[in-house]
């Protein structure tokens, strides 16, 4: 397995050694030792498994009192991954990667607690399949817009098939911050004053100014 980084640190995609022969392929998906090799000691407690139809869009999650990280892949078609480092305190706050994911390739991405997630299905169908370090808590479960035009996120699509609860998330600046998760290391001690209906006030405006310069 080899470990790629991407812009943002502590996510990286991974690409397996794959053998093919006249029978078809063999790979190893997972090995808990070899991965912890590589830096990734998470101990995956979850398996989810989505089909999705072309340009469907699901996203962007995330939970903040059970954070979970993933390892993702694509067992049928291609998707493009998105990850967003929504960390108060973070020095990548609001700074997002992506990576095509594919059946061809095999390979994979990780996504380390506290940031959110989400994926474009890229082909009809996509089967998708991730890896969880904690279980999914539906009441804590939360999101941020996919179209967020603070992100400028280069989904390539203008109108994806997004479920009614995601088209329902709000953007980053607009978010709570009692429900954003905190960089290691940031304390609640620190001052953060909320602004209008409890948004995250001075912090995350200051941020929004910054990506609009």
């Amino acid at each position: 397995m080899e470990r790629l980084e991407t812009s943002l640190p502590g996510a990286c995609e991974l690409r397996p050694k794959l053998i093919c022969d006249a029978r078809g392929f063999f790979l190893e998906v997972y090995h808990r030792e070899r991965f912890a090799d590589l830096g990734i000691t998470d101990s995956f407690v979850q398996d989810n498994h989505s089909r999705s139809a072309k340009d469907t869009l699901r996203g962007l999650h995330y939970q903040v009192r059970h954070p979970q990280s993933k390892l993702c892949r694509v067992i049928e078609g291609e998707a493009l991954d998105v990850v967003l480092d929504v960390r108060l305190g973070s020095p990548h706050f609001g700074k997002w990667t992506s990576v095509l994911l594919s059946a061809k390739e095999q390979n994979q991405i990780y996504v380390p607690a506290g940031f959110a997630h989400g994926f474009l299905a890229l082909s009809d169908p996509v089967q998708f399949l991730y890896k969880c370090g904690d279980f999914y808590d539906p009441a804590d479960e939360h999101g941020i817009a996919w179209n967020d035009p603070d992100l400028h996120i280069a989904w390539g699509v203008e109108n994806p098939l997004v479920s009614e609860k995601d088209a329902r998330h709000p953007t980053l600046a607009e978010a709570r911050r009692e429900f954003l998760p905190r960089y290691p290391g940031e304390t609640k001690s620190r001052v953060l004053l909320t602004g209008k209906n409890g948004e995250a006030g001075t912090e995350l405006a200051a941020w929004r100014r910054s990506v609009k310069d």
